[in-house]
């Protein structure tokens, strides 16, 4: 039965950067985790359909020996009408091109519902992860449309597999939904090998902060504790949108701190040269799920100074340090950038949960058992 193969279908509309290697779409956490486990399948000699928006080729190509099945295009068709024609229309011929056994999900959003209730009708296995707390609160996707809502739930509750991030998440989804589900830790995006880690006495001394620049990632804190830490550098990689006034004030507000330097969207093939040369990462959203850039982290032996803490891992393994407000992410900054000691403990203890928890080898085959017992 081990040697038997899997026909799968992931479904992640903004992957195609991430998967193809470009910078195209989204290309956030879940399209980097999306892309990870659709070509390690591949290499396994999994037969991999991948579904993504159309951004330009031809409808359908292999990449890495992935199948990559295209929608219509995200901008595609009349707005308010769209949503039936192009996107649901492209949507339902790319399952059905797809012709797979499991289909994989990873988003909370509209879609999530559509893939199940197609799934139901042709009698096919649908699987959904968890993305973040937010999805699983009992009013998840606060701030869409009311049918992202509806289609979501439909989706959670139609799933034939829901697979939680942590703890929490699992517990969230059975005291608002009576759902019970499977718990995976996600694999790094990176295979970091002992000869990236880099010691303390050749990292260079400033703070890395990674994400979108939005309301819930919080960077004002951030830029509040650089001014509380005149002598820290402080460097803040993200993505914004020039059309939001929120994250425009913010941008400006950098350029005028002098210890605080940014750089626009990094290639995630970029980002591990930041993660070799900086001491700690520093989070400072108001809720997460489970952050990719946690594990990437870790995985180069860098700890974490973070207002979020996933089943209190952060605490229980001390692995940097959980913290509630900017004072207090200030002053964790300043134990762990001056003690040479503390700071050697926290990577090393980073360090051995990525290996044990993970490293891609050791995730990635968890969700190919765990497919493969849905399969047969």
């Amino acid at each position: 039965m081990h040697n038997r193969k899997i026909n799968i279908c992931i479904v992640s509309h903004m992957a195609y950067g991430a998967l193809k290697g470009g910078e195209s779409g989204h290309a956030g956490g879940v399209e980097f985790q999306t892309s990870l486990l659709a070509k390690w399948l591949a290499s396994r000699g999994h037969r991999v359909s991948f579904i993504t928006w159309d951004e330009g080729g031809p409808k359908e190509e292999i990449v890495d020996g992935v199948r990559v099945i295209k929608l219509c295009r995200s901008d595609e068709g009349i707005p308010g009408i769209r949503f039936f024609h192009p996107r649901w229309t492209s949507l339902i011929r790319a399952l059905n091109k797809a012709d797979a056994d499991i289909y994989y999900h990873n988003l909370g959003e509209y879609v999530t519902g559509q893939i199940a209730l197609w799934c139901k009708l042709k009698d096919r296995r649908f699987v959904y992860y968890v993305a973040s707390d937010d999805e699983c609160s009992a009013l998840p996707l606060r701030e869409g449309r009311f049918y992202d809502r509806y289609f979501f739930i439909y989706g959670l509750r139609g799933s034939n597999c829901l697979i939680a991030q942590t703890r929490r998440q699992s517990k969230m989804l059975l005291d608002n939904y009576g759902l019970q589900t499977k718990i995976l830790p996600m694999p790094c995006t990176y295979d970091i090998g002992e000869e990236e880690l880099v010691p303390y006495a050749k990292r260079k001394d400033y703070v890395l902060w990674i994400g979108r620049i939005s309301r819930e990632k919080r960077l004002e804190w951030l830029l509040n504790i650089a001014k509380l830490l005149p002598e820290t550098r402080f460097k803040v990689i993200g993505k914004f949108d020039p059309n939001d006034s929120y994250a425009r004030s913010l941008i400006e507000a950098v350029t005028a701190i002098p210890n605080v330097i940014y750089h626009d969207m990094v290639p995630h093939g970029e980002l591990p040269r930041f993660y070799k040369s900086a001491m700690l990462l520093c989070n400072t959203s108001s809720y997460e799920g489970f952050p990719n850039t946690f594990i990437e982290a870790w995985g180069f032996g860098m700890p974490v100074v973070s207002t979020f803490d996933p089943d209190t891992l952060i605490q229980d393994r001390k692995l940097g340090y959980f913290v509630k407000s900017p004072n207090e992410i200030a002053s964790a900054i300043e134990k762990v950038m001056n003690s040479k000691t503390q700071w050697y403990e926290l990577s090393s203890n980073a360090r051995r949960y990525y290996l044990t928890e993970h490293k891609p080898s050791v995730a990635l085959k968890k969700f190919e058992a765990l497919f493969r017992r849905l399969h047969y």
